[in-house]
């Protein structure tokens, strides 16, 4: 995040939600800001508004939700929120945890978390039969921020296990069947899904 120019999208200037990568890619695209990765970045409502906490830029557009009973995965505690700094230090931690600053950025709640403090959500269970595709992120030990998603429907324990591997200690479940990647350096040109919010890398476009 200190490299690179990580933002969080969910309605433009018109008020109107970005729902897609293509359209986010075309608005950034007339300001002369290119796109270089995007992952949906949480779970929505059936308005497409963010389930839980969204920052963007400092401000909070939808408030936490700390209710400890609901339906569905967002619900499955314990919960968190992926968050950035105007540092840009990146962070994942538990709802229960996270205490609303000034100095932050970006947020977006969502659930379960897959590792906290470096366990694996006692909730999986390994060899489950609950097979999704999936896309989740986690905090590497240099700081860096790794971003995730199942090529082929995978189960939470194996999911978790993929950032435990690589060094994460805390790491969120971002969302489930309708998960998609852009990532145009290796391919990955996703023209369909509709999401909430959108998490964007972009880079001053070049001729």
């Amino acid at each position: 995040p200190s490299e690179q120019d990580l933002n969080m999208y969910w309605k433009n200037s018109e008020n109107q939600n970005y729902h897609t990568f293509n359209r986010l890619k075309d608005q950034l695209a007339a300001n002369n800001i290119t796109l270089i990765f995007a992952a949906n970045g949480g779970m929505f409502t059936n308005t497409y508004a963010p389930q839980g906490l969204y920052i963007e830029h400092g401000e909070v557009r939808s408030e936490i939700d700390r209710r400890q009973e609901g339906y569905g995965n967002f619900y499955m505690h314990p919960n968190g929120v992926f968050y950035l700094t105007k540092a840009k230090e990146a962070t994942v931690t538990t709802t229960n945890e996270f205490e609303l600053a000034e100095e932050i950025e970006y947020a977006t709640q969502s659930g379960p978390m897959l590792l906290i403090d470096g366990e694996i959500h006692a909730a999986f269970n390994e060899g489950s039969k609950n097979l999704n595709i999936r896309n989740g992120v986690g905090i590497l030990p240099n700081g860096d921020i790794l971003f995730a998603m199942s090529k082929t429907p995978i189960n939470f324990f194996d999911f978790a296990t993929y950032f435990k591997d690589n060094g994460c200690k805390n790491a969120l479940y971002l969302d489930g069947l309708v998960s998609r990647t852009y990532l145009p350096s290796i391919n990955w040109i996703p023209t369909d899904g509709r999401f909430g919010v959108i998490i964007g890398v972009t880079e001053p476009k070049t001729d």
